[in-house]
């Protein structure tokens, strides 16, 4: 069938109108293609951002804060897409690990959309479901960094339309693997058929990654149970130097096939023999077939004396140590299974520490908070001890928790970003509260007092807006307001006294920040630019334009980096936001080329 002669059709027809038109000509033009499709349903909140920008304003009196030299967790109140857009200003590019639990779409209230919860026998149930997702996980590929990872909590609700929509997301290639997790050994007695006692979690990487990259330190258990052998060294176990893979041969692998010689008296290896190492071995299998070595020559000439020969029924084999520390005393890492069912894991488990911290609650009230244990294990096998970690479905806070109790473990220096709404005052009283009484100490239960996580900062943030018109007024209040965001972006928040009118400065260890809310007081700024013995100066100065008055700055150009304002906020979001008018696209407008909106 030709396209275009069908398009010439339907722009002949009559009866229809230019946006029925349009609409048809977008269905000749779309190309099938194997995926995810559904029906994109417009979102309230998006459609705030047309007209406004996303900033956030700190709530002073809800910081903690315990001192400049710990982490700064931030908490953030609002809608999720709107701190998630503001974030690319600030994190573009810098978390390393997000996770989030998203509502399961199970049609059991737990999701709503436009402010209507969505019912099981909603026809569009599963494309609002896919609309918000979408949204949102586009915005979080854009906050990770290159190496960055996100974990995603589901169940049988919707974990085939995830898949799909993350392949298109994040890329096929970039899918690690889907998780089951054990979470309610008991089942859910009211499923029709089967009790169920599982969830999953998927994981997404932004790009290519290294083989070993989830993989996590032994415990003293695995140590203990897998390395029972022991010499001068260490603990150690031993694994047959033989591929035990047959697709691994001398024919395909030729250089990886030789003999090895081994003196029966000390067990010691050579690859030559003489009057002491007088026993030949090869790698093959008990019926003959000549399998290959995992090492070739030159490894065995370098790590020889990690090997040894050992008679087993008649049979000479080569083993090589394997050692449960290395030589800089580091524990050996192991690879996670894809089946998680440590009981610490358990939802139960959760729900006892969101009690102990909230005792007398009713679990009605806050159902299925996820285990501190879990997600520390899902911390710590996708990131590093100093990474950045988000969480915009933040739930009770648990994510920040297990973060707190991670540094506090292993001495990192982690920082945990949440977001959650504020709807039936979750933020305010569960989210902030949780992690309050975490850092300041709490009783439990049971009574007992419990001392507080305190070398960590929290800051809490909620989300506002300034109009997206680029009027002078606007770019003036956007530059005002962009305080917060700068001090998010450096992590940087002590602010420092200064006698120039129409600016703040900011310091720590790492970096001062001055902020410039007029072009005017430039003089001002570079005479006290000259007196700093900063290890790095950053300077955000207010510019009708991109340029941040570089010549106006030349005398003390080695010491700063300059930012012109609000233009480094309106290029960070151009790309992120919706477009400021809803356009209805004519005929005449509407090209061959495949849409891929539906």
């Amino acid at each position: 069938m030709n396209k275009t002669d069908l398009i010439q059709k339907v722009k002949a027809l009559d009866g229809l109108s230019q946006d029925e038109r349009a609409y048809l000509i977008n269905l000749v033009n779309t190309k099938k293609k194997y995926g995810l499709v559904w029906e994109d349903k417009p979102e309230e909140v998006e459609e705030q951002l047309r007209e406004n920008l996303p900033v956030l304003k700190e709530v002073k009196d809800k910081a903690i804060v315990n001192g400049e030299e710990h982490p700064n967790h931030i908490l953030i109140e609002g809608d999720n897409l709107h701190a998630l857009a503001a974030l690319t200003f600030t994190h573009e590019n810098k978390i390393e690990l997000i996770y989030i639990d998203p509502p399961y779409n199970t049609g059991n209230k737990d999701f709503k959309y436009n402010d209507i919860f969505v019912e099981r026998d909603d026809s569009y149930r599963h494309s609002k479901w896919l609309t918000m997702m979408n949204k949102r996980l586009n915005l979080a590929k854009r906050l990770l960094s290159e190496t960055g990872v996100i974990f995603i909590s589901i169940d049988e609700n919707e974990v085939a339309e995830l898949k799909l929509l993350c392949n298109d997301v994040f890329g096929q290639t970039n899918f690690i693997t889907q998780i089951t997790l054990l979470c309610n050994p008991k089942g859910r007695s009211q499923d029709k058929y089967f009790n169920t006692s599982h969830e999953y979690c998927l994981i997404y990487s932004k790009s290519k990654l290294e083989p070993g990259h989830f993989s996590v330190n032994k415990d003293d258990e695995d140590v203990n149970a897998g390395y029972k052998l022991k010499d001068h060294i260490g603990r150690y176990r031993l694994l047959e130097l033989r591929n035990t893979h047959r697709e691994f041969n001398k024919t395909n692998r030729p250089n990886l096939f030789y003999s090895i010689y081994v003196d029966p008296a000390s067990f010691k290896v050579s690859l030559a023999q003489d009057e002491i190492y007088t026993k030949k071995v090869e790698p093959l299998w008990n019926d003959g077939f000549e399998g290959c070595w995992t090492w070739g020559k030159e490894l065995f000439k370098k790590d020889n004396h990690l090997l040894i020969g050992q008679e087993k029924k008649g049979e000479w084999k080569i083993y090589r140590k394997s050692y449960s520390h290395s030589e800089e005393g580091a524990v050996v890492k192991k690879k996670l299974f894809t089946i998680w069912n440590d009981s610490s894991f358990f939802t139960e488990r959760g729900q006892a520490t969101f009690g102990d911290i909230f005792p007398g609650f009713n679990k009605n009230d806050f159902p299925q908070p996820k285990a501190t244990e879990y997600i520390k294990q899902i911390i710590t096998s996708g990131s590093t001890s100093n990474s950045v970690i988000l969480d915009f479905f933040a739930g009770s806070g648990t994510t920040l928790h297990a973060t707190m109790q991670l540094n506090a473990a292993d001495g990192g220096n982690r920082q945990c970003i949440l977001i959650t709404n504020n709807e039936n005052n979750i933020c305010e009283e569960v989210t902030y509260e949780r992690n309050k009484r975490v850092i300041l100490g709490y009783s439990n239960a049971k009574g007992f007092s419990l001392e507080g996580l305190a070398h960590n900062n929290l800051r809490y943030y909620k989300s506002e807006f300034v109009s997206r018109e680029t009027s002078l007024k606007n770019k003036r209040e956007l530059t005002q307001l962009a305080t917060e965001l700068l001090c998010i972006k450096e992590d940087c928040y002590a602010e420092q006294k200064i006698k120039i009118k129409q600016a703040k400065l900011f310091a720590n260890a790492r970096v001062t920040l001055l902020i410039l809310f007029d072009d005017h007081i430039i003089p001002d700024a570079v005479e006290l630019i000259r007196g700093m013995h900063a290890k790095e100066i950053k300077v955000y100065v207010f510019s009708m334009g991109s340029d941040p008055y570089t010549e106006d700055f030349l005398e003390v150009l080695d010491k700063v980096t300059l930012c012109a304002l609000p233009d480094a906020i309106y290029k960070a979001y151009q790309n992120v936001l919706p477009t400021k008018m809803k356009t209805v696209r004519l005929m005449e407008d509407v090209s061959e080329t495949p849409s891929n909106e539906n």
